[in-house]
């Protein structure tokens, strides 16, 4: 575990020191275009963020293979050197969509290049393995269609949410804390190999997302742009391919007692090749209503719009920052949720435990202007804007110490005032007066 957090705080450590420079670069490259209708934010702010998470993605890859424990990794798998491979490519890709914004069909291209690259290199679906069936093994061009399919529609499930800022990198960050203890597990709790590199790469896009989001946090000082949504995307997909398509069931069964029961034991990261990506459900829901939404109006699949999960929240009247901490919300109950049920999947403490914190989630969406109150020895640790208590004190007494204020000052102009209008009027007497008149 040590390698693994050490690995994540050097690829946070690269990715944040490196943000600021790229900020820079970015607006000297020109890289801030003009706001757009669908945009949320209000003032130009420069993309390109994705330079430094790819850079931060090399530091990760370079320091796990000077680790003693990670070293075995790369010694015995070719996979991370697939990962950086098609990460390179679908980044260029990125980088010249955030200046030169090419067209969608060409990005989807080399999307599919970028995954096929990773394929060539080994980091492929080998069989899929089906909750009561068992392990079903694919053919060259099988594991390589879904591969490829599987990529694509994660990268731009990521690249369609990131609307809001920190929503993309928050997200992700999520999704790959949850993928990362179940790969864990599957590496040191039952001794399985093939699992090394997905806790690799998870452990890696968690500092990614990390290092990046002070930068990205509402409001932004810069974008992550398509060179860093894609590439996260991409590392998301890589790793869940690793784990999945490669992790062979029945090393796992020899733990669980047979084939079926490790296939059912593994349900909740082989969901994602049928849905996919449970750890990512709310983007890819997404996804899908945004393909759904575009094709019924006669658009393209690949056209913008405002119609996004995080563009409805704000909408019906949540702000910025509540909209983020809501998606965030859905996607750590789901993708905690199916972690939970990896690990008991009899309980149904999990189950109700999931329908609970769900009513709360709806609550809170149809609440948008719903403030939570907090005790006043918490209000110290709260936003600003959820010590309504102490801010309506503070407001009374600021109220009454204003009244009290202008009552003097009233009092004290009351005699000025006399002596004025009896100059003015004539009709006032008495010293004020008389001395006004002498002078």
């Amino acid at each position: 575990m040590r390698e693994y957090l050490l690995t994540l705080c050097i690829t946070a450590a690269v990715t944040y020191l490196l943000t600021g420079p790229v900020r820079k670069f970015a607006i000297v490259a020109g890289a801030m275009p003009e706001i757009r209708a669908r945009d949320v934010h209000r003032e130009p702010t420069p993309r390109l963020g994705g330079i430094a998470m790819f850079f931060g993605l090399c530091a990760g890859l370079l320091v796990a293979d000077h680790l003693t424990g990670l070293n075995e990794v790369f010694e015995k798998s070719n996979e991370p050197r697939a990962l950086l491979s098609g990460a390179a490519l679908i980044w260029l890709i990125g980088v010249l969509d955030d200046k030169f914004e090419i067209d969608a069909l060409i990005k989807l291209g080399g999307q599919m290049i970028a995954a096929g690259v990773m394929v060539m290199q080994g980091l492929t679906i080998l069989w899929l393995p089906i909750p009561g069936v068992g392990n079903v093994a694919l053919t060259q061009w099988q594991g390589t269609l879904l591969t490829v399919a599987l990529v694509v529609i994660t990268i731009n499930a990521v690249n369609f949410v990131d609307g809001l800022d920190g929503l993309a990198a928050g997200m992700v960050c999520i999704a790959a804390g949850a993928f990362f203890l179940y790969a864990y597990r599957i590496w040191y709790s039952y001794g399985i190999e093939a699992a090394a590199p997905a806790t690799l790469f998870s452990a890696i896009l968690m500092g990614m997302c990390l290092g990046f989001l002070p930068h990205n946090m509402h409001p932004a000082r810069i974008f992550m742009g398509d060179s860093g949504s894609m590439l996260i995307g991409l590392v998301l997909a890589a790793g869940a391919i690793s784990i999945t398509g490669q992790l062979d069931p029945d090393a796992l069964g020899l733990y669980v007692g047979s084939e079926r029961a490790a296939v059912h034991a593994t349900v909740p990261v082989y969901i994602p090749l049928l849905l996919p990506l449970t750890i990512i459900a709310v983007p890819a829901a997404d996804l899908v209503l945004a393909i759904v939404r575009r094709t019924w109006r006669g658009q393209s699949p690949f056209a913008a719009d405002r119609g996004h999960l995080h563009h409805r929240l704000l909408e019906i009247g949540h702000s910025h920052s509540r909209a983020v901490l809501i998606m965030y919300f859905w996607s750590a109950l789901i993708a905690f949720g199916a972690l939970a049920y990896s690990v008991n999947s009899a309980s149904m403490w999990i189950v109700l435990g999931v329908v609970f914190l769900s009513a709360i989630g709806l609550v809170l969406l149809l609440l948008p202007r719903f403030t939570p109150r907090v005790p006043v020895w918490a209000q110290a640790f709260v936003p600003p804007r959820y010590r309504r208590r102490r801010r309506a004190a503070e407001a009374a007494e600021a109220a009454v110490a204003g009244a009290a204020c202008e009552a003097q000052e009233t009092a004290e102009r009351a005699p000025v005032a006399a002596g004025i209008s009896g100059v003015n009027g004539a009709t006032a007497i008495g010293p004020r007066s008389r001395f006004v008149d002498r002078h």
